[in-house]
């Protein structure tokens, strides 16, 4: 299958996969070359592209073969931007999506250069990622990012953990090299939106998460007199357990075994969450633990999975009151139960992909709330587009005025220190310097200012191509100015 597909869609829509989900289908948008690139690259060239596998498009057992760890990142992002087109990287790998977001100098081989990338590291063919994947470019991918921040891509509408992923994302790759200001400013805007959007819709009102879609899974599997005395077992303590014990307490569930590798989080749990009674095994009791369990939810970091078909049918049998299957619910990405578990008779396992059994009820009111927030959305898309062309196009400018008066600055202290000699104390020094730069900065503040266009004031592009014209006149800066994108915009 060729890695990027010559055929032009006019708008986004939906198409079939051979494996029957669905994906966005979208066109290049935005992307206006200067006459002068075929020269050669230029700043001007580079796309915001997304390629990425959710649970929208691509199976859990593909998936979990693509999951990056999050101490992995910065070693991705590394990588990512040692390649050939490829400026700017970040990695959102949650339990159901792994999506990279690039700036890349060249779309097609950008594309190109990062589905191998994410073939090698996997072991997936290149084929069997283009036949999952989602791809989009420049304003699809922005706004794909804002939706996902604001819980409307997620498998629960409104979801509220996948704003603080994305901003571990921002944590975990500030200061990596690659992590750079295109991709840093979409991040930032992502956070404000998925923030914004819930404040002023609540559409988190009443929405699950993963874990508590778990949760309720259960109590939707199991007998409902059984719902107070199930046996439950919760491997795994960080924070998906966590949220699972906390939705298992406000079901009424108020005791239950966990099993992590260290007995320090469950503490912290447990004394967080005192109405329940939270009993710690260690990760080597496991398998006993689960032959005394009726329902075990899994949450584990692990590179195999904990249970597989051998340890499962050696467990005894559950009693009739629970249904007489032991339920196995695994919100693990790689998971941590083996697909081999669901073909046992004494045992029904339910991944991450099931979950959707559990949202289908309570969407109406959710999609209204949705509409609203796709407003909101459009119009900071807007703002951020504004700010890249902005950026783009008044930088040679704005780097000129500050070599500039860089130039300046240092020819007249040069002559000032030269002329003071070598009598001035040295902390004394130091303080002109500074003082010196800080003038600098604050007189070139006001130009800086009007060179801006991102929609958060009242200045309309037209105004920011006329201050820019006036700089380069003024100051003879003779910067190239891309007046053909910038007008396009503004029409």
């Amino acid at each position: 299958m060729a890695l990027f597909s010559a055929n032009v869609r006019v708008s986004p829509s939906l198409t079939q996969t051979p494996c029957g989900s669905f994906r966005k289908v979208t066109f290049i948008q935005r992307v206006m070359i200067p006459k002068r690139a075929h020269l050669g690259y230029t700043k001007y060239q580079t796309s915001i592209v997304v390629i990425g596998l959710s649970v929208h498009t691509c199976p859990v057992e593909v998936r979990e073969k693509l999951a990056i760890p999050e101490a992995e990142w910065p070693r991705a992002i590394k990588e990512l931007c040692n390649l050939n087109h490829i400026e700017e990287a970040a990695v959102l790998s949650t339990c159901n999506r792994m999506e990279i977001y690039v700036v890349a100098l060249s779309q097609r081989r950008g594309v190109m250069e990062v589905t191998e990338w994410m073939s090698k590291t996997s072991g997936v063919p290149v084929s069997e990622i283009c036949q999952h994947r989602l791809l989009l470019f420049n304003h699809d991918a922005i706004r794909h990012l804002f939706e996902v921040s604001a819980g409307l891509d997620s498998l629960v509408l409104g979801e509220g953990q996948i704003l603080a992923q994305v901003r571990q994302v921002v944590k975990v790759g500030r200061g990596v090299a690659g992590f750079g200001r295109n991709i840093i400013e979409l991040f930032n805007r992502a956070i404000n939106v998925g923030k914004e959007v819930r404040t002023s819709t609540n559409i988190a009102v009443g929405a699950v998460s993963v874990s508590s879609a778990a949760v309720e899974l259960a109590l939707m599997k199991l007998p409902k007199p059984s719902h107070a005395t199930a046996r439950l077992l919760v491997i795994g303590a960080g924070e998906m357990g966590k949220l699972l014990i906390k939705h298992l307490v406000a079901k009424g569930c108020t005791k239950m075994v966990v099993v992590n590798r260290s007995e320090e989080s469950v503490a912290a749990i447990r004394k967080a969450i005192k109405c329940a009674e939270i009993i710690y095994r260690p990760l080597s009791e496991m398998l006993a633990c689960a032959a005394e369990a009726d329902v075990v939810f899994t949450s584990i970091t692990s590179e195999s999975p904990l249970f597989c078909k051998e340890n499962v049918q050696t467990l005894p049998s559950v009693g009739p009151e629970v249904g007489g299957v032991r339920l196995f619910i695994d919100i693990s990405v790689p998971r941590n139960v083996g697909s081999c578990v669901s073909y046992l008779e004494n045992a029904r396992v339910y991944n991450v992909d099931d979950l959707k059994e559990v949202v289908a009820a309570n969407k109406k009111d959710r999609l209204r709330k949705a509409m609203e927030a796709q407003a909101m959305i459009t119009k900071k898309c807007k703002k951020f587009e504004a700010w890249r062309d902005s950026l783009e196009t008044t930088g040679p400018t704005i780097k000129k005025l500050r070599a500039y008066a860089e130039r300046i600055r240092d020819r007249e202290l040069k002559k000032f220190l030269s002329d003071i000699g070598d009598d001035l104390p040295e902390k004394t020094r130091t303080a002109v310097v500074e003082l010196t730069g800080a003038l600098t900065n604050k007189l070139l503040d006001g130009p800086m200012q009007h060179l801006r266009c991102d929609g958060s004031d009242g200045r309309t592009p037209s105004e920011t191509l006329e201050n820019m014209h006036a700089l380069n006149r003024m100051y003879s800066l003779d910067t190239e100015i891309l007046e053909e994108k910038f007008r396009a915009e503004v029409k």
